[in-house]
């Protein structure tokens, strides 16, 4: 039986936001680690409510602020996240998203060597309770899963994997990267070999490939690395 891991409150001031774009009909946030993208019955802050926040005090408009949701992080995850301003923002990014359009790129910091270095990992997931585990193609609830990664380093023993997924099934790295004998690191629920301090995982989403909804224009939004390529000695 799994138990739910218990993250520390996560807060976040307005002048805090790492805001990575802005316009009129989008913004995108960094996403810090161990944040909710969205709040749930706790009650706890989530990024949402500090973006609602901002633009609020940032465009001085009083009241409820729309903020389409159209993708999300799980909570031990940081980086990209990009939200709607506007409903019809967010219904052509949803259709960019059903249509497999857009291209997400994670880094992972992950416990020994994938090998090879490089290539494709396909298989099929379920969800099965709260827990998404492997499946058998044809079995009910299977749903194919495909990234591909390619091994940028390697320092002391764990190794820093880019991603890039093809398909975008609930926690699809966590599970295949793990399947592949090396989980995330801190990433106790799939295999990792203990937790970070504050329960995070050390798995980024660092880029977000799409069309602007309004004006077509292919854009990449990305966060920094420069942290995690000191680690392993890349800068």
């Amino acid at each position: 039986m799994d138990h739910p891991i218990s993250f520390p409150k996560r807060s976040l001031s307005t002048d805090a936001l790492e805001v990575l774009y802005e316009d009129n009909h989008l913004i995108s946030v960094n996403k810090p680690a161990g944040m909710l993208v969205q709040g749930d019955r706790s009650g706890e802050e989530s990024l949402m409510d500090v973006v609602k926040k901002y633009i609020r005090e940032r465009h001085q408009r009083p009241g409820n602020v729309f903020l389409g949701l159209v993708h999300r992080l799980d909570r031990p995850v940081s980086g990209v996240v990009l939200f709607a301003r506007t409903s019809k923002a967010a219904s052509r990014l949803m259709r960019q998203w059903k249509a497999h359009e857009v291209r997400k790129t994670y880094w992972a910091v992950v416990e020994g060597a994938l090998k090879p270095e490089h290539g494709k990992i396909e298989g099929h997931l379920r969800k099965s309770g709260k827990r998404v585990r492997s499946a058998r193609e044809g079995q009910p609830g299977a749903k194919e899963a495909v990234l591909e990664y390619r091994t940028l380093a390697h320092a002391r023993g764990f190794s820093l994997v880019e991603v890039g997924l093809i398909t975008g099934r609930k926690h699809q790295i966590r599970i295949q990267l793990s399947q592949s004998g090396c989980p995330v690191v801190g990433d106790v629920k799939y295999g990792a070999h203990g937790f970070l301090k504050d329960k995070t995982i050390r798995l980024v989403a660092r880029s977000l490939s799409f069309r602007h909804p309004t004006t077509g224009q292919e854009m990449t939004i990305s966060v920094d690395t420069k942290a995690i390529e000191q680690e392993f000695s890349m800068s």
